[in-house]
């Protein structure tokens, strides 16, 4: 299987040069040896530490399954969606969300001064679904930033006692709704907070979305997210769900008109007022193609990243290091045990810890549905995840500014 090779591709590299009996293939001082196996023994370490850390984690996480039956009393739900310049998914997405099998819903999508198509095919579905409200975007307003804005536009117009905050380019199954709601009554939540199934097209996000997704995973602790008394908490923008009292209490998304990273920091604000949040895997209830291509990835990820390690330098470098030290340098270490015929037990040690990186990307790759054989892209993706790391980070330190959707904030050092 083709998974096999690049999980063993490395046994077989040490077969070749016939490590029992090894001779160096270039002379290399005592010194440098020694500074080998020095490495070695720390990237083993490293290694293990972030595997068991990674594999406690995922012990925590909740995975929602289907709700198909009846719900009693189905409280009203407004589903907000803003659009700038989503024309290539946004049908898809508010078809799904039309085709719900919840009885009680009303869907508000504000178009936010698209350029493209965007705004017809809002007003074409709107005009044969009674349940679509489309609204156009107001003028953006000094203070504010173009989603949030948007956002907030979509409540005004609400009437719902649950409202849902989502993208304009998820795909939704029949049972979405059903399912969140009957969540969020079950477990008697103020909000839900839900990861959707990601889909991958070209090479490059199969290279580098597995890599960003899997860090994103790694900094949300599940356990505390979901610990009442504990304020750590994630948002995802995809699927940002609410009981209408709890939103209006800690100031909506008129709270946080400057926020880029206004779906984490709204979920921070909700736990910081004492209100219950669950964050959970939905890979069963939506799907989204987050990014088309490299150009999007880069960009998309730009805006964001640096302000996420919350503009610090030193967690940016910290965390940069950690993905590489995980991902990259330990093929590097074992190639440096082998050219440098340290011997069996150190060749070994960097071998093992080889196989439990292959062993952890591939778990990646069956949790986000990808062939295991893209576990071999993620070094690739891990160096340009430090490279949009280090864009991002110069975009905010040194010109003070993001940029989304054709449109450039201003940030605050």
């Amino acid at each position: 299987m083709k998974e096999e090779a690049c999980f063993f591709h490395s046994i077989t590299v040490l077969k070749h040069i016939k490590l029992f009996g090894l001779h160096p293939v270039f002379l290399f001082s005592q010194r440098e040896i020694l500074l080998i196996q020095i490495l070695t023994f720390l990237q083993l370490i490293l290694i293990v530490g972030v595997v068991v850390y990674l594999t406690v984690n995922l012990i925590y996480l909740v995975r929602l399954e289907p709700v198909l039956h009846k719900l009693d009393d189905p409280p009203m739900v407004s589903v907000c969606v803003p659009a700038r310049n989503e024309e290539r998914g946004i049908q898809a997405c508010l078809l799904s969300l039309l085709k719900q099998d919840y009885p009680n819903f009303e869907l508000i999508v504000v178009n936010d001064h698209s350029t493209d198509r965007t705004g017809k095919l809002i007003q074409d579905l709107a005009e044969k679904n009674s349940r679509l409200i489309a609204v156009e975007g107001e003028d953006l307003p000094e203070g504010w930033l173009g989603k949030p804005f948007a956002l907030y536009q979509a409540f005004q117009k609400a009437e719902g006692e649950i409202l849902l905050f989502t993208d304009a380019d998820p795909v939704f199954e029949p049972h979405a709704l059903r399912t969140a709601v009957f969540t969020m009554k079950e477990r008697g939540l103020d909000a839900l907070t839900l990861m959707p199934k990601a889909e991958f097209g070209s090479f490059w996000e199969r290279a580098v979305q597995p890599v960003i997704f899997g860090f994103i995973a790694s900094l949300t602790r599940f356990k505390n997210v979901n610990d009442p008394d504990n304020k750590s908490a994630m948002g995802f923008g995809a699927f940002l769900m609410f009981k209408r009292s709890a939103y209006e209490d800690i100031g909506g998304h008129e709270g946080g008109k400057t926020d880029v990273l206004e779906d984490v920091l709204i979920a921070k604000r909700l736990k910081k007022a004492g209100f219950k949040l669950l964050v959970a895997d939905a890979k069963r209830l939506f799907s989204i193609r987050m990014y088309h291509g490299f150009r999007e990835i880069w960009t998309g990820w730009r805006k964001n990243m640096f302000l996420a390690m919350k503009r610090s330098v030193t967690r940016a470098l910290y965390y940069v290091f950690m993905v590489l030290a995980f991902l990259l340098t330990p093929y590097l270490i074992l190639g440096w045990n082998v050219v440098a015929g340290t011997g069996v037990l150190w060749a070994g040690l960097s071998l093992f810890g080889v196989i439990m990186v292959s062993a952890a990307t591939i778990k990646t790759c069956d949790e986000l549905g990808l062939n295991r054989i893209n576990a071999c892209l993620f070094p690739i993706g891990a160096v340009v995840m430090a490279a949009i790391m280090a864009n991002s980070t110069i975009q905010i330190l040194v010109f003070s500014r993001t940029e989304w959707r054709g449109r450039v904030y201003p940030v605050k050092r």
